[in-house]
């Protein structure tokens, strides 16, 4: 096997991460890697254990190497690995297709798989435009999204995003929407009441706005969205790629008020974090608008390669029935409460800290003000790591996304890694100042 100090010197020779400065990356201490996990521990190629803080990315919700999920995806390989959607079909889809839409908010009725996130947005999005061009309406191109929005990296996620750092060095590139701010339905009504005949869709990411910073909307927001789109005559996506499967306490945020999108985005926990697979939820109506006959050309013309990938369904499919089977959203709840009370005692007083950001297993801590150069956020990940858990900051808001399965032992220690680690870090920062 080849050493650590091997791997990390390949690593630096050959490969470019994503939403990394890869000069700094080379230059600073050795990467971690990882090369095994059990539960919600991952071991690095020294041995070494850390807490997986973030679900590796948001997505792993039942624990690493879970045992029925790892027998779905073997017994799937013994049948097939993969097999085009395009003029064929296949069980683990239909089958995954029919569980989601079961669980999925009402009124929901057809699944359109991909393979990302970014990729169930790209779907929605012109799935709304198409619809709306083949009602008549093509002057319809433009959507609403929210201030500080984020919906992936694809050219149209781009589009309906609103993070200047990450977006608009693409502005050129990108078609028009308009923005609303994520706090305030009013002025979305008085921007629909001047502007729905153009506009097909308002998309949102209900509840929490993850990547912007686990940024809170208000209680009644998002079902005041839905009526003023209903009010306008638009339609309503929303984006449940980091929201979804379980993350807020719930199966998909959109429970938390009632609501009921006409598009749906789901990704990231649909395979429990085991494979590339996301979906598109979308309604009955929705689908009967592509429907005629073959010369009218009116079929949905968008596909990849993977959709529907078996082995990620098979996983899909396990799950939802580990969801059920270990009652893993009432399971939950009690975590919920212990990690609010944690957040409280340990975190939210210390001096550093200007604010923690709290819904379901979704957290945001956001640090006093540093300047950029000092990567405040990234000296308490790297604290962190010393300790024994991983995390990874949005800029000076250091996330907490630790897998739905976590024990509250691992989440007391996972709190007091993180506190301990703004405490030192900070401390330095201060001190370095000085």
């Amino acid at each position: 096997m080849r050493t650590t100090a091997e791997l990390a010197a390949a690593d630096r020779a050959h490969l470019w991460h994503p939403f990394t400065q890869q000069q700094v990356w080379c230059e600073e201490e050795p990467p971690l890697v990882i090369a095994r996990a059990q539960g919600t521990t991952l071991y690095d190629t020294e041995g070494r254990a850390y807490i997986d803080g973030i679900s590796s990315l948001w997505c792993n919700v039942h624990g690493h190497c879970h045992p029925e999920i790892d027998a779905a995806i073997r017994a799937q390989l013994g049948r097939v690995a993969h097999s085009t959607m395009l003029g064929l079909s296949h069980e683990p889809a239909i089958e995954l297709a029919e569980r989601l839409l079961a669980v999925a908010p009402p009124g929901l009725a057809r699944v359109f798989y991909s393979d990302s996130g970014s990729s169930a947005v790209e779907v929605a999005l012109k799935m709304a435009y198409q619809r709306w061009a083949q009602q008549g309406q093509a002057q319809r191109t433009a959507f609403v999204c929210l201030q500080n929005a984020y919906h992936g990296d694809t050219l149209g996620a781009v589009s309906v995003g609103g993070i200047e750092l990450f977006h608009s060095l693409y502005r050129p590139l990108l078609f028009e929407t308009w923005q609303a701010p994520a706090d305030d339905y009013a002025q979305l009504g008085t921007l629909l009441a001047q502007r729905s005949e153009r506009v097909a869709a308002v998309i949102v990411e209900p509840l929490v706005q993850g990547a912007a910073g686990m940024l809170m909307q208000p209680p009644g927001y998002l079902r005041r969205v839905r009526e003023l789109c209903d009010e306008h005559g638009v339609l309503l996506i929303c984006d449940e790629v980091a929201t979804g499967f379980g993350r807020t306490g719930r199966m998909f945020a959109c429970e938390h008020e009632r609501v009921s999108p006409d598009l749906l985005c789901v990704g990231k926990g649909l395979t429990g974090g085991y494979l590339p697979l996301a979906a598109t939820l979308t309604t009955e109506r929705i689908y009967e608008g592509f429907l005629g006959r073959f010369d009218e050309f009116r079929s949905f013309f968008h596909g990849h390669t993977y959709t529907g990938n078996p082995l990620a369904c098979a996983a899909g499919i396990a799950s939802l029935e580990t969801f059920e089977r270990e009652h893993t959203l009432a399971r939950l709840q009690p975590k919920i409460e212990l990690l609010t009370r944690l957040l409280e005692q340990r975190v939210a007083k210390l001096p550093a800290v200007a604010e923690v950001r709290q819904r379901g297993f979704m957290v945001g801590v956001e640090l006093t003000h540093h300047p950029a150069h000092e990567r405040a956020g990234h000296r308490v990940a790297l604290a962190a790591r010393r300790r024994g858990a991983v995390i990874r900051p949005l800029g000076d808001v250091i996330v907490l996304m630790p897998p739905l399965s976590i024990s509250e032992h691992d989440l007391r220690r996972l709190v007091a890694i993180t506190a301990s680690a703004i405490a030192e870090s900070t401390t330095r920062v201060v001190s370095a100042a000085a």
